[in-house]
């Protein structure tokens, strides 16, 4: 069977790479998605059945937690068997969450077995709450490991992410048998050197390296001193999350079959500049700027959607920045003006608005998958040229212009002024047939037209180079050399062919003319209806992207080795497309809806 790989059609991708240990990017981006799932991979390890004391854990987590993971831990029905078919579809594999068990092993444990030391006591709901998120990445350990796990060739469990210098919060898990879940809680607390203390009256063990080990309402807690505690006080009268309005509306609006919940509020996290509350709120930043989020994971027999919901701007901030969600949930008429040929394609609401916000949001997410990214490079020749490359350069590369348009008071006056929307395009599969680029909607036309200049002053104080070049069909143009690039960037000014002013960052010349004159346009492509059937619920699409072709571009290119990415292949090769758009659910509320759908099962 040939595999078609035509950018408008999602290819059938029957094949199944390798299952290999995630790399670094693999675990930070797939893993939120697996994290989110960790009840349904639970319930999928055994038979269902157990009705549970049906408590939300919700309602002993404290109010002011800034990050709450919540679960269907025994999904029944169709979510039940939903969750079975994402996790084989993508893992390959029979059991997919079978090792998911080990994100209840507590230091000093041994191996768990679901069958005997979990699904005698398990009830329906599951929750994870963090106060604080430790200096150590404890998040991002325990997504990755959350990841690795339904991995074939997984290595050994990261640490347990709870205690003294690492993360502060806890699990908390519905329970159907009392009795016996106080005998996992026991052995667990056991096998730590936990000994027996109080807390406001309540029992708990307590070890050395500060985890905490407790029986509270019915509820297992097993987190850190702090966090058992705070669910204690909690359980006595403090403000619980449940009853927290701002997370009342989100999940009110959030969709009914999610099988699990992301919350975080920025609002919440503490103010203080320690190296891990740093790096949540650069994310959350990032992701929704200053408002509210929640992520629904809402898997199908063929797709798995996430809907990422930004709720209204906190009091006082009417025009907040709703961060990259918000910006690409606007992105629909950019969207839609992009190259009809285009494998990626992507659109944005105004970049100039907010001060500058959903471009920094867009930049914020790139630093992110820089720092995340490994740093081997592979070698890859091409028509005689030796070049080298990562991921780390090229993303590093593509921050250089994005980091001098959004930087600074000079730039709200020379860049930020004058932009309107956006979109981000990329077509062909080797470095010589690549055409990709930014394309950024002009207000006002000379102003984006000296831009060019001015950014390219900007990136020369920088340490690049930039230089003026003549490119046929536009009004000014630069051309500037990135380490980090296989190819040169060109920056330019023209018009659309209907006149309007844009401002494109390309990775060609031939890219910067594709973007201000595309033969066709992703509005009148077979793309456009096909994301905006995937997206269902009535969304604008916004985003598309052709997962065969990404993959034949990490292949040609040389980077399908590259440790960020090396571990997401067999979750792409095992994937057809990803779309994206978003819609106003009211009340201040934006949905940015994403679907990635999963060839049908071979018979």
């Amino acid at each position: 069977m040939s595999r078609d790989r035509s950018p408008h059609l999602p290819p059938r991708l029957p094949r199944r790479g390798p299952s290999r240990p995630p790399g670094r990017l693999a675990g930070a981006v797939a893993g939120i998605a697996v994290a989110l799932a960790l009840a349904a991979a639970l319930g999928g390890c055994g038979s269902g059945g157990s009705s549970g004391s049906n408590a939300d854990p919700a309602g002993v987590v404290p109010g002011s937690s800034p990050v709450y993971v919540s679960a269907v831990v025994r999904p029944e029905g169709d979510l039940k068997s939903n969750a079975q078919a994402v996790g084989q579809k993508l893992s390959g594999q029979n059991d997919p969450y079978k090792r998911l068990v080990a994100l209840l092993q507590t230091p000093g444990s041994p191996a768990l077995s679901y069958s005997s030391d979990v699904a005698p006591w398990l009830g329906e709901h599951a929750g994870v709450f963090f106060q604080s998120l430790g200096r150590n990445g404890s998040i991002e350990a325990l997504l990755r490991q959350a990841l690795a796990s339904i991995s074939a060739s997984a290595g050994p469990s990261a640490a347990w992410p709870f205690g003294v210098g690492a993360a502060q919060g806890a699990m908390v898990l519905d329970t159907s048998d009392l009795a016996k879940a106080q005998s996992f809680v026991a052995s667990a607390a056991s096998h730590a050197g936990a000994q027996a203390t109080s807390y406001k009256g309540v029992s708990y063990q307590a070890s050395a390296g500060g985890q905490a080990f407790a029986i509270v309402e019915k509820l297992v807690v097993l987190g850190s001193v702090s966090g058992v505690r705070a669910v204690i006080e909690t359980s006595q009268g403090g403000q619980s999350l449940k009853s927290d309005p701002t997370y009342s509306q989100l999940l009110a609006a959030a969709p009914s079959q999610a099988l699990a919940h992301l919350y975080a509020n920025p609002a919440n996290l503490p103010q203080h500049a320690a190296a891990g509350h740093a790096g949540a709120s650069n994310l959350l930043e990032t992701l929704a700027g200053t408002r509210p989020l929640d992520l629904s994971l809402v898997p199908a027999a063929s797709s798995v959607a996430l809907d990422a919901d930004v709720g209204p701007p906190p009091a006082g901030t009417a025009n907040a920045s709703a961060g990259l969600v918000g910006s690409a949930a606007s992105g629909g008429q950019a969207f839609g003006r992009l190259p009809g040929e285009s494998w990626l394609a992507a659109g944005f609401g105004d970049f100039g608005g907010a001060s500058g916000g959903e471009l920094k949001g867009l930049q914020g997410l790139l630093s992110l998958l820089e720092s995340l990214a490994g740093n081997q490079a592979a070698p890859k020749e091409q028509s005689g040229l030796q070049i080298s490359l990562s991921v780390k350069g090229i993303v590093g590369g593509l921050l250089v212009p994005l980091k001098a348009l959004s930087s600074g008071p000079q730039a709200q006056r020379d860049f930020l002024s004058w932009m309107g929307e956006a979109g981000i395009f990329a077509s062909g599969t080797s470095v010589l047939e690549l055409k990709a680029g930014v394309v950024i909607d002009s207000k006002n036309a000379a102003a984006s037209r000296a831009a060019v200049s001015e950014l390219a002053s900007a990136m020369n104080r920088a340490g690049g180079e930039a230089t003026p070049v003549t490119v046929q069909g536009t009004e000014a143009a630069v051309e500037a050399k990135v380490t980090g690039l296989p190819v040169t960037l060109v920056i330019a000014a023209g018009k659309d062919s209907l006149g309007h002013p844009k401002f494109v960052i390309g990775l060609s010349s031939t890219s910067v003319l594709d973007a201000l004159n595309p033969s066709s346009t992703i509005a009148s492509s077979s793309t456009y209806t096909l994301t905006k059937s995937a997206l269902g619920e009535g969304a604008e699409p916004t985003l598309a992207v052709n997962v065969a072709s990404l993959v034949s571009l990490l292949e040609g290119i040389g980077l399908s080795e590259d440790p960020s990415v090396a571990g997401l292949l067999p979750y792409l090769r095992a994937s057809s497309s990803l779309s994206g758009g978003g819609k106003e659910l009211g009340s201040g509320i934006e949905r940015l809806r994403l679907v990635l759908s999963l060839p049908p099962a071979s018979h």
